[in-house]
């Protein structure tokens, strides 16, 4: 048997050849663990983790709130939810400076509190918004950076998947994280929205004020289509905050009203369901290979002492708690140039959270930080995720370059939201400390 040190560092090499050799990056994670579990506590322990480990993770009765939540975002955005949401956006918000980047931005946010997924949204408002700003002169990679980075306030503002897998991972509240996200997403959406201000203001050529005149009865009337989402926004949030539901009976709930919204509107078919679940099916698994893998990389870290030997020493320094905030923050900055943020969760999480909260940090603000960090990484070069599905799914011809160059703007609001939410626990405590 090797030493600890030695097959960390083994593990570790083995992991970064196949990542970069195009491995993904939950079956590199989960080669990883058991690795370093074959040379560290012996061949029969690593099988039994790997025997135990996948059906133990995808019979939890906390992450089967996972596929709900996927689900009840894919009936949504099959109701047609998003486009009710984008018109009375667009009705209300259209005619100011970069009006339609804005109704984006308020659209997007509002359709997370139905899907929790970044990529769905990012790609929905993508291939809906793309057209139309560019049709009314909008500069296209303001307009491709606003849809990347307003797909990710699918993070912060419940449901929230990424708050889930924290909560698993660190044994926290997912009710009272979920709740937590509320106002920073809500913040962060506003940010958004007057970052574009400013900027189609110094630069008018950017966002040319769309010729349209819409009477304040067809704003008002468009409001009627947003009735879908605030229906499912209270039937889900109102319910885990009020006690009435816990998170996982609040997914089923979410997902079956959603589905009776499919058919009040008279959109669903056979094909339409068989679509929504394969669909759901489809983005659940990707999301699970990475969880299983990085459960598997955690067990290896917990049996040989790693998490413990590394935090011990850590908080033994005695650095001051912002020096522990600040290495947090890089860890996940450089991590999210190469790697998805799921992943980076269950890599980081399992040796960076007891050192966090050792230090005197809240479990539950510590994860709204983590998503935020997270929600930066999706639009930060080289491997901004959503970068690359606004590229891909936009019907508009774009280059890496125009959604990377766009990003960069939102990146800096980014970390001004950051910088208030360090500095004001209270924005992420308040609304769970209600619910205490």
């Amino acid at each position: 048997m090797l030493d600890p040190a030695t097959t960390g560092i083994i593990v570790l090499a083995v992991m970064f050849f196949l990542l970069t050799t195009g491995v993904h990056i939950g079956v590199a994670l989960g080669l990883g663990g058991i690795l370093g579990m074959y040379l560290t506590i012996g061949p029969d322990a690593a099988w039994a983790q790997l025997a135990t480990v996948p059906f133990s993770t995808t019979n939890s009765f906390t992450l089967a709130v996972i596929p709900l939540f996927i689900l009840m975002g894919a009936l949504s955005n099959q109701a047609g939810l998003t486009k009710d949401l984008y018109l009375a956006a667009f009705n209300w918000l259209g005619r100011l400076p970069g009006g339609l980047a804005m109704a984006t931005t308020v659209a997007s946010a509002a359709f997370g509190a139905a899907c929790g997924s970044t990529i769905v949204n990012a790609a929905v408002f993508t291939r809906m918004a793309m057209p139309e700003m560019t049709k009314f002169g909008y500069d296209k990679r303001l307009s491709a950076g606003c849809i990347a980075a307003s797909g990710t306030l699918a993070s912060l503002i419940p449901p929230s998947i990424l708050m889930v897998i924290y909560a698993v991972i660190t044994e926290q509240s997912v009710a009272q994280l979920l709740v937590a996200g509320l106002i920073p997403g809500i913040i962060s959406a506003a940010i958004y929205m007057l970052g574009i201000y400013a900027m189609v203001k110094r630069w008018p050529e950017l966002a040319p004020i769309p010729d349209i005149k819409i009477s304040r009865a067809e704003r008002w009337r468009s409001l009627t289509g947003v009735w879908g989402i605030a229906f499912l926004f209270i039937l889900v949030i109102g319910g885990i905050y009020t006690g009435l539901f816990i998170p996982t009976y609040a997914g089923a709930v979410g997902a079956f009203g959603a589905f009776l919204i499919v058919i009040a509107k008279g959109r669903m078919s056979r094909s339409v369901l068989v679509d929504t679940f394969k669909e759901a099916g489809v983005t659940t698994s990707t999301i699970f290979i990475i969880v299983i893998g990085g459960i598997l990389f955690a067990r290896f870290l917990t049996y040989t002492g790693l998490i413990t030997e590394i935090s011990g020493w850590l908080l033994g320094l005695g650095l001051p708690p912002y020096m522990y905030l600040l290495a947090f923050a890089i860890t996940y900055l450089i991590l999210g140039m190469l790697i998805d943020p799921i992943a980076i969760m269950v890599m980081t999480l399992p040796v960076m959270f007891p050192i966090m909260v050792g230090s005197g940090y809240d479990p539950i603000w510590l994860g709204v930080i983590a998503i935020k960090l997270a929600e930066i990484s999706l639009i930060t070069p080289p491997v901004g995720l959503n970068v690359y599905v606004v590229r891909s799914a936009s019907p508009v011809p774009l280059s890496l370059e125009d959604v990377f160059t766009g990003v960069m703007p939102f990146l800096l609001l980014d970390i001004i939201t950051l910088t208030l939410l360090i500095l004001f626990p209270e924005i992420v405590l308040f609304l769970p400390r209600l619910m205490l």
